[in-house]
Formats: C-alpha cells, sequence, structure tokens
C-alpha cells in the first residue's frame, strides 16, 4: 500500500493514508515522498470526502474508515485493482510470485532492466538498494511487480496476483502459507492455476526445475511457453533451462548458463542458494523482455539487495547484527545456511519474532526447530497473544534455545553474550520494537 501511494503522487494525485504502527523504512519513505500519514483509522481524514480511498487487504467489516467509507457511498477500490486499473492496464508487466524471494527476484528485474537503460517501473515489497525507494512509475513499456498470493480485499477474496495480468511471470517456488486465509495446499495452487490462466500465449512462464508444487500447478493447464533454472550446478542438456555451476559455497559467486551456453559470471555480496535461485529467474525474465543475456548478468554485479533482507544494521565492536525479513521455516533455514556458509564457524546468534500469521497459529511448529539447526543460539520473542506454546520447539532446540516475553531482556542477554566476531542474525516480518537499534546501543 505505502508503494501504491507512492505511485499515485508520481501520478499527480494528492495523496494521504491512514495506518497503524507504520516504522521505517516505509514510514521515512512516505514522509520523504510528502506524503501525509494519520496514525489510526479515525475516519476525519476522509472528511471532505476524497475523490477515490484505496483499501488494503488488512482492513476489515468494523474498522471505523471502512464503515464510514461504506455508510457514505465513497468511492472506494482495491490496492490491486487499482493499479491494474491506473497503472498496468498498457505496460508489459513482468510479475515474479512465489512463497518465498518475490521481493528479492523482483528487485534483481527491476534492477537488470534499469541497467539496461529501459526505465522500467516498479512495485516492490521492500526498497532496493540499488534504487532507495520501493515503488516507480517508469518509463512505457515495462513494469516489475511482486505478485502475491495474499488476497486482495475484504471485499475481494481473490489473490493479488490476478489483477496484475503478467506477460512474464516468475514462479519462484511454492508451499504452504497464509494459513489465516487458505485452508491448505491445494487453495493456494488453485489460485496459482488461476494466474497461469491469465498469461498469454506470446508470454513467458520461468518456474524451477524441482518444485513438485509447481509442477502440479502447471499440469493443471499451461497455455504458456516455459522456461526452467536450475541451482544444482550440474549440466542441463536440454536448451530451454538456465542453470548455475561452478558455485562457491555461500554462493557468492557462479556461473550462468543457458543450456550449455556459458552467457556471464557474477561474483557479488549476496549469499546463498536462494540468491543463485533469484539470479537465474531474473535473467531468464529480463531476457524475455529484451535485455541480451551477458548484459543482466553484468547487471547482477552491481546489485546491492534489499532493506530487511540481510542487512547490516552495523557493526559494534566486532559483533555484526543483521536484519532479515524471514518468517516461514524454509526461509529461515536457507538464510542461515547462506550465512554460516559465509562466516564458517563464526557464532551465530539468531533472534526470531514469530509474527506472521500462519506462524502465530503454531502452523509450523513441527519445521521451525530443524530450520535454526545451523545457529549456534536461538532467542525465541513470546509476546502474550501468540497462540501456542514455544516450550515444545525449545526442547528440540535443547541447550541452544531460549524463551523472552520482554524485548529489553534479550538485548541485555545478547549484550552480555556476543563476543568480537559473532554474529546477530534478527528474523522478524515487522519492526519488533526497534530491538536492532537497541543491540547496537547495548554492545556499545
Amino acid at each position: 500500500m505505502g508503494g501504491i501511494a507512492i505511485l499515485a503522487r508520481e501520478m499527480g494525485f494528492t495523496v494521504t493514508g491512514s495506518d497503524a504502527n507504520v516504522y521505517p523504512p516505509m514510514s521515512t519513505q512516505l514522509e520523504g515522498q510528502g506524503i501525509i500519514l494519520q496514525q489510526g483509522f479515525d475516519p476525519a481524514p476522509l472528511d471532505p470526502a476524497p475523490d477515490l480511498v484505496v483499501i488494503g487487504n488488512a482492513m476489515s467489516r468494523g474498522n471505523p474508515s471502512v464503515e464510514y467509507v461504506l455508510e457514505r457511498g465513497l468511492p472506494y477500490i482495491s490496492g490491486p485493482q487499482f493499479l491494474s486499473d491506473y497503472i498496468l492496464k498498457d505496460r508489459w508487466v513482468l510479475a515474479v510470485a512465489g512463497t518465498h524471494g518475490k521481493t528479492t527476484a523482483s528487485s534483481m528485474v527491476a534492477w537488470i532492466l534499469e541497467y539496461a537503460g529501459l526505465k522500467p517501473g516498479f512495485l516492490i515489497g521492500g526498497i532496493p538498494a540499488n534504487f532507495g525507494i520501493s515503488a516507480c512509475l517508469g518509463d512505457a513499456p515495462f513494469f516489475v511487480v511482486e505478485a502475491d498470493e495474499y488476497d486482495t480485499a475484504f471485499f475481494d477474496k481473490r489473490s493479488k496476483f490476478v489483477h496484475y495480468k503478467p506477460r512474464t511471470l516468475i514462479l519462484n517456488n511454492l508451499e504452504f502459507d497464509h494459513a489465516d486465509i487458505f485452508e491448505d495446499l491445494n487453495a493456494i495452487k488453485k489460485q496459482f492455476h488461476h494466474l497461469v490462466r491469465i498469461v498469454p500465449g506470446n508470454g513467458l512462464i520461468i518456474p524451477p526445475v524441482d518444485d513438485p508444487n509447481l509442477a502440479d500447478v502447471l499440469n493443471r493447464g499451461c497455455w504458456t511457453p516455459l522456461e526452467y533454472f536450475d541451482v544444482a550446478g550440474v549440466e542441463q542438456p536440454e536448451s530451454n533451462i538456465w542453470n548455475a555451476r561452478d558455485i562457491t559455497q555461500d554462493g557468492g559467486a557462479f556461473s550462468v548458463y543457458w543450456g550449455d551456453e556459458h552467457v556471464g559470471d557474477v561474483k557479488w555480496n549476496l549469499f546463498g542458494m536462494h540468491n543463485v535461485h533469484n539470479a537465474l529467474a531474473a535473467v531468464a525474465a529480463a531476457r524475455h523482455a529484451g535485455v541480451i543475456a551477458h548484459e543482466a548478468v553484468a547487471a547482477l554485479n552491481e546489485f546491492r539487495s534489499v532493506k530487511r533482507r540481510m542487512e547490516v544494521r552495523g557493526v559494534v565492536n566486532g559483533v555484526t547484527v543483521y536484519d532479515d525479513f524471514a518468517h516461514h521455516p524454509t526461509a529461515i533455514n536457507l538464510t542461515l545456511d547462506g550465512l554460516r556458509n559465509r562466516v564458517g564457524g563464526a557464532k551465530i546468534i539468531t533472534i526470531l519474532e514469530p509474527r506472521s500469521n500462519t506462524m502465530r497459529r503454531g502452523v509450523h511448529a513441527s519445521t521451525l526447530a530443524p530450520s535454526l539447526e545451523a545457529a549456534d543460539e536461538v532467542m525465541f520473542y513470546a509476546p502474550a497473544d501468540l497462540g501456542w506454546d514455544l516450550r515444545e520447539v525449545l526442547e528440540s532446540l535443547g541447550d541452544h534455545g531460549k524463551l523472552f516475553d520482554d524485548i529489553a531482556e534479550i538485548v541485555k542477554y545478547v549484550a552480555g553474550e556476543a563476543r568480537p566476531g559473532d554474529h546477530v542474525l534478527v528474523m522478524s516480518n515487522g519492526g519488533f520494537g526497534g530491538i536492532h537499534q537497541k543491540l547496537l546501543e547495548a554492545l556499545t
């Protein structure tokens, strides 16, 4: 919604907004764009009546502003529908969908197109460091969008991504998530099938070689050419597979191949096999938009990642503090494995806030402990309203796991335990009470 507000402002609209508990980097980004933001949902800013109210999917019946809009018959629309009607209708849309990696992969695609001089528009659920902003109208025809499977609005329960009508579609992966709106994995597969059905025959769909859930989706019907990608690092004789070879242990360098053709080498500051995976998909998508492969690879060598995706928030007395958005066991595992391969035997202290709706319901209770095996110490923050008991996860972790119900106590503990050369990894999809800055100050 913050990105859509920025796009509307760039189009020349006067934009104001209401939200609760807005935190950086989005809050500071909106302020920088001159967008007036009200904390809370008092409907007073809706008088006098605006020309249009864009309602985000976090809003539901009973919200004071929502009730005000309905009672007075104000014109309203969902965020994805606004994007479709006002911005995407005449654009070549490159969309990135999947359970994990959407923000990073879409940032890579946008950067490759920018590097190639195509000046794309984009809407991304994070702030790519190469741009310093999460949304931009850009120049026609290309527009890159992070395509989320979450529902659209309280009045439109379709997944957001069906509004975007992509011509180029990356399908990164597919697992069960969003337990608050999807009954099971098949319900998510159905939405992905709806997405596949609207990609035109002159478009392109880019899935991984080895994701059985996406294979099931595509087997339900696909009317669009496919190009696959694979990070196994082995030769792929098929001509429609992008693959990586000569991958270093931490994923910080690798060679990109199109079938048996070597198209370039990547050496960057990112790490982890998941980012190699994202890179191959991004090269394929950019090539479909007209960027030659070796230029796309050259762009990746200058890619600077995304805020809150393994972002180094600071180094104090030899202790490195990271901020990461991971909140699903698969993403947690991939991130930790990448960090372990990067830092070797150095101590990794992980702090996890189970904040997502799925995590708060305990859906991942059985897979959470195994996803944290690469960490030396794990601290869980358990707020009073968490919907399940974390102690079973702690038992699986043994002496490596600790439970806290107070952020200040976590900071105090880490400040006493961390030593020069240690790495402190904070994982949350929210602001986490400003714990990152508190850690840096306590470590001083």
